[in-house]
Parts: structure tokens; C-alpha cells; sequence
């Protein structure tokens, strides 16, 4: 048997190649995606309605996700052939910064206000889901349940209704990390603490999938060199939906789907934010319940700061994981 000294350095090469091989191609496609994204003039539109402090990044080039998705699939395809668990969660990554790079290039190179439409980019995401789904039971032999967060071997298995229960998750995910990328450096940050968890998750179980945390862990803080504040570039629905395929695609790979509103609480509470607004300002007329929707702008209109803000909700997202993996240990 290995002592844990030995085994130590036998996890040192299994994270640190993904890592510096997502993060130095994130870095380097940015110093050149970046001029280029200016020439198409992929710029961000900022609502004129919204933050008056968020209306000097219009202009600021959008798209940079393609940095993110790019070193993350480097960082996989390299460790893939030894670690092939990797491979279901780049699929569902990629498929859904797909179409993520659909509906950005429609908006802010073909200048189409619309998009993809709600139920295209739904479509889209479905299939993407589905073939995720294939993937995960047919090849690596994953089943689909779910184990329950501080009950020891317990696991909820939903038998033909563990699809819907994907497809729901799936789309909930992404919603979620879509809407917390509003603010500089907070859904990258964000993700970072949440693929750690990830990384450890995987380690415990040891899953290969564990490569996979490690390289978007590399991609992001890649990216992060241009859009820490004051961001010289944003992740657009490229990088966002892309990061709620890996959430997701992580979290089936190992079993945790169930510990997704933990150690994602932030991207929960953003999307419940934009739900209850919208609902109460149709019920009542007008009245809002927060200064503005997503929440990360509430606390903005209350004289925070964008540092501030990535700074709290990134250590709140820090502290859920510590929770989440007391969960996954008890």
C-alpha cells in the first residue's frame, strides 16, 4: 500500500498538468483574442436603464468565454487518454458554450438585439443534456442518482424520471451561472471556489474527473487576467453557459448533483432573485422587492462596490463548500 506521502506526489503531475495547461492557453488566446474581438467590434451594450457605473464598459469586447472553453479543452483532450472521465464533462461544457457562442454572435458581431431565441437555446441545450446523458450511462457506466448531502450512503435514485431530473438540473445550472456573470471577475471567481470542490469531491472518490476541476480551475484564473475589475474583457454567453455545463457535467460525473444549490448557492440566488422580481413588479404594479435584479446589482445600488461584491459572494461560495464537503464526508 501507498503511504500518503507517496500518493501526495502521485497527485501532484494528475492536477498540475491540466492546470498550467488550461491556464497558460487561456492567457496566451487572450492577449490575442482580445485586439481581435475589438476589430470585429464584438463590444458589450450596456442597458441604459441599468447601473450607471456599468454604463463605461459598453464597448468593453464580449465573447472571452472562447478563452475559458479553449484551455479547458486543452487541459481535457490532454489528460483524457489516461483520465477519459473528463470527456462527458467537455462534451456537455463545450456543447453549451456552443450555444452560448451562437447567441453572442448573433447579438454583438451580427448586431441581432434577439439572439437565439428562448426556445432554441433551450432545444439546443436539451440535446446538448441528452447526448451528456448517453455519454455518462452508456460508456463510463455512471449511474444517474444522486447521493444525498450528510446521510452517509444514502442515494436518491428517481428511476425514469432521473432524465427529466438532468435536464431540469442541467438548465437550472446554467440559468444560474449565466445570470451571476454581471458583475467583473464574479463568475469566474465564483466557479473557481466551486471546480475546488469539485477537485476534492473527485479525489475522495477517485474519479479522473478530478483533471477536469483542475484545468477550468487553470482557464479561469487564465481569464481572469483580463476580466478582473476593471474588466478589459467579458465572458459573454459563451463562458457562462459553458461554466454551467461543467458545474453540471462535474457534478454527474460524480454522483452530486444534490449538493449543486450548496456549493452554488450564489447561482441559485441569483436566478431566484430575477424570479421573485419580476413576479412581485407583475403583481403589484410596478413594486420591487430588491433595488434591482440579479442580486450581485442590488447590493451595487446599495453602495458596494464590484471588487466588494465578488469579494463576499466568492468567500460565501468558499465556506458552502467547506459545508458541502463536511456533507460528502459524514
Amino acid at each position: 500500500m501507498k503511504s500518503g506521502l507517496q500518493l501526495s506526489f502521485l497527485v501532484i503531475p494528475f492536477l498540475v498538468i491540466p492546470f498550467l495547461c488550461a491556464f497558460v492557453c487561456s492567457a496566451v488566446c487572450g492577449h490575442y483574442l482580445i485586439p481581435f474581438l475589438r476589430r470585429v467590434k464584438a463590444g458589450q451594450t450596456e442597458r441604459t436603464e441599468g447601473l450607471e457605473s456599468h454604463l463605461s464598459k459598453t464597448g468593453t469586447p464580449n465573447m472571452g468565454g472562447i478563452m475559458i472553453i479553449l484551455g479547458f479543452a486543452v487541459s481535457c483532450i490532454v489528460m483524457g487518454f489516461r483520465h477519459p472521465e473528463v470527456f462527458p464533462v467537455l462534451v456537455l461544457t463545450v456543447g453549451f458554450g456552443a450555444v452560448g457562442f451562437a447567441d453572442d454572435y448573433l447579438k454583438v458581431v451580427k448586431k441581432r438585439s434577439d439572439g437565439l431565441s428562448a426556445k432554441q437555446k433551450m432545444l439546443l441545450q436539451i440535446v446538448i443534456a441528452l447526448l451528456f446523458a448517453f455519454l455518462v450511462h452508456e460508456f463510463h457506466f455512471v449511474p444517474l442518482s444522486m447521493k444525498v448531502p450528510f446521510v452517509h450512503g444514502a442515494v436518491l435514485d428517481l428511476g425514469i424520471l432521473n432524465i427529466p431530473a438532468l435536464l431540469f438540473i442541467s438548465v437550472a445550472t446554467v440559468n444560474g451561472t449565466n445570470f451571476t456573470d454581471g458583475v467583473d471577475g464574479l463568475a469566474s471567481c465564483v466557479t473557481v471556489a466551486v471546480s475546488l470542490f469539485f477537485v476534492i469531491a473527485a479525489l475522495m472518490s477517485g474519479s479522473g474527473a478530478a483533471c477536469a476541476g483542475a484545468g477550468m480551475i487553470g482557464a479561469l484564473l487564465g481569464f481572469l487576467l483580463y476580466n478582473a475589475y476593471p474588466a478589459k474583457v467579458f465572458m459573454g454567453d459563451t463562458g457562462s453557459l459553458a461554466l454551467g455545463g461543467f458545474v453540471t457535467g462535474m457534478a454527474y460525473m460524480l454522483q452530486l448533483p444534490l449538493f449543486i444549490p450548496i456549493v452554488g448557492f450564489i447561482y441559485m440566488i441569483e436566478v431566484i432573485s430575477v424570479i421573485l422580481q419580476v413576479t412581485y413588479f407583475k403583481k403589484t404594479g410596478g413594486k420591487r422587492i430588491f433595488r434591482m435584479a440579479p442580486i450581485h446589482h442590488h447590493f451595487e445600488k446599495g453602495g458596494w462596490s464590484e471588487v466588494r461584491v465578488v469579494a463576499v459572494f466568492t468567500i460565501t461560495t468558499v465556506i458552502l463548500c467547506a459545508v458541502a464537503l463536511l456533507g460528502l464526508w459524514i
